[in-house]
This record gives C-alpha cells, sequence and structure tokens, in this order.
C-alpha cells in the first residue's frame, strides 16, 4: 500500500508481482524509517486485519459492493475514492503463514532459546482452549531448542529444533530435527499398540529408529519403524498422496492419517 503523510492510505493492492509491485514503492520514511532503512524498505505491507465502522461496513457490502467476496483484492482498493481508509503502522511481531514455507519457519522458530515471539511472558500471557491431558512422559531422551506439548509418551528419542504435537508418541530410537509433529486427535491403548505391531500394522505416532528431518507431519500420522524421511535427493515439489505425502518447498509432509510403512525412504 501507500499512505500520505497522515497515514491515510492512498493505494492498495492485494500481493502484486513484477512491475506492479514495483509500482507499490514507497517512502517509507513516513513510517519512521531512516533514510537508508527507507532505501532498503521500501513497501509497507497490508497485515489483512481491517476495523469498519459497522454503518459503513453494511454499506459496503450490502449497497455498494454486493458482489464483492474479497476484502483486500475488491472492498478496499474501491472504498479508497468514496471514504477515508487510514492504515495502522504495527511495530511488533508479525509473520504471514500464507505458503507452507513460511508456516513452517514460523512455527519452528518459536521453539528456539530466544524465539522472536515469546508465549512465556508474565505481562502478556497467551492461554490455549484446555485439552485436560496428562503431563508428557519423558524417558532417557535428549530434547534441545523444542516445544513439547500436552500428552505426549517420548522414548529414548532425539527432539532438535521441533514442535511435538498433543498425545504424540516417539518410540526408542527416533530422531526428530527441523519437524513441525501436529499430533494426534487421540490415543491408542498399549494393548491396541502391541495388536497392531503384532499384525505388522502400523500405530499412531513414529516407530522406533525412524529418522526424520525438514518435515511436516499431520494429524494422526502413522509412521512406522526405520523409516527414513530426509529428502536426501532435494527435492523441491512431488504429489504422493497415494503413498502419504507430499514435498513442498523441499519440505516432507506426511498427510493426515496416511500411513508410512516399516522400512519407508522418503
Amino acid at each position: 500500500m501507500k499512505i500520505d503523510s497522515m497515514g491515510r492510505i492512498i493505494q492498495f493492492a492485494e500481493k502484486p508481482k513484477g512491475l506492479d509491485l514495483k509500482a507499490m514503492e514507497a517512502d517509507t520514511t513516513l513510517i519512521g524509517l531512516s533514510p537508508q532503512e527507507a532505501s532498503e524498505k521500501p513497501y509497507i505491507a497490508s497485515m489483512g486485519v481491517y476495523v469498519f465502522k459497522k454503518d459503513v461496513l453494511f454499506k459496503l457490502l450490502k449497497w455498494t459492493y454486493p458482489k464483492a467476496n474479497d476484502f483486500g483484492s475488491e472492498i478496499i482498493p474501491s472504498a479508497l475514492a468514496d471514504h477515508t481508509v487510514n492504515a495502522y503502522i504495527f511495530r511488533d511481531y508479525w509473520e504471514d503463514i500464507g505458503t507452507i514455507r513460511t508456516f513452517y519457519e514460523a512455527n519452528l522458530a518459536l521453539a528456539k532459546e530466544s524465539p522472536p515471539f515469546e508465549f512465556y511472558d508474565p505481562k502478556t500471557p497467551i492461554f490455549t482452549s484446555p485439552r485436560f491431558l496428562p503431563p508428557t512422559k519423558i524417558d532417557h531422551c535428549r530434547i534441545v531448542e523444542a516445544i513439547i506439548s500436552h500428552g505426549c509418551f517420548l522414548r529414548e528419542c532425539s527432539v532438535q529444533h521441533s514442535i511435538v504435537g498433543e498425545r504424540s508418541r516417539l518410540d526408542f530410537g527416533v530422531e526428530l530435527k527441523d519437524t513441525l509433529m501436529m499430533g494426534a486427535d487421540y490415543y491408542q491403548t498399549e494393548s491396541e499398540i502391541a495388536a497392531l505391531l503384532a499384525e505388522g500394522k502400523v500405530p499412531i505416532g513414529v516407530g522406533s529408529n525412524t529418522k526424520i528431518r525438514n518435515c511436516i507431519i499431520d494429524k494422526n500420522a502413522k509412521i512406522g519403524k526405520n523409516v527414513l524421511i530426509m529428502n536426501k535427493d532435494g527435492v523441491q515439489e512431488a504429489d504422493r498422496p497415494e503413498e502419504g505425502f507430499y514435498i513442498r518447498s523441499g519440505i516432507t509432509i506426511i498427510m493426515e492419517k496416511a500411513t508410512i510403512p516399516d522400512g519407508t525412504v522418503i
């Protein structure tokens, strides 16, 4: 977007590219940047958060633009001619997670020792919805720069720069690195897990001696024993839904409820 000296938006475009993006270069000294910083950062981006007066919003949606479906590409640009639309300059943490890569990186950044955004600030605590799960059980594990959610079972495994979602099960010898694991919606009992293993099937979680790198594991995935998920060939894009995974921007994505058999190499 472009703004004037009073903060009023005078031009707005949704995700422009090429010459259209070049045309959106703005004087960012207006928002407090030094001339040097302004030359390096010539754009003012929209966070996609909009605040309207109620009567104005009703008028825009019902009468002025009744066929419009999107604020960023239709309502806001069109409203500039007839309404005062101002920008609020936000100077705190914000990340665009509109792609697999940005979603992955924004989540894993929170696992760093000094994350860009802090959940644990005593002045501004952030609370999740209660799951009423027991604490996570950890037995002889190595955990470095990681977030472990509630109700997990970690047994003689290694977790580095990763996030482990609720109810996750990591068996002995598992190595998780640079991985976002979503967790599970329900538990399987020890007897259910034993019965599945006896039948050569794969329970929810990650089986023994499996090594996983640079990966997103969706909910309720079943990953077997001695599996290697490392994308060692550096594939950037691949569609293998019949095998339970995709690759996007070099990141392997294990699908929700997918089963990855013992010994699989991805």
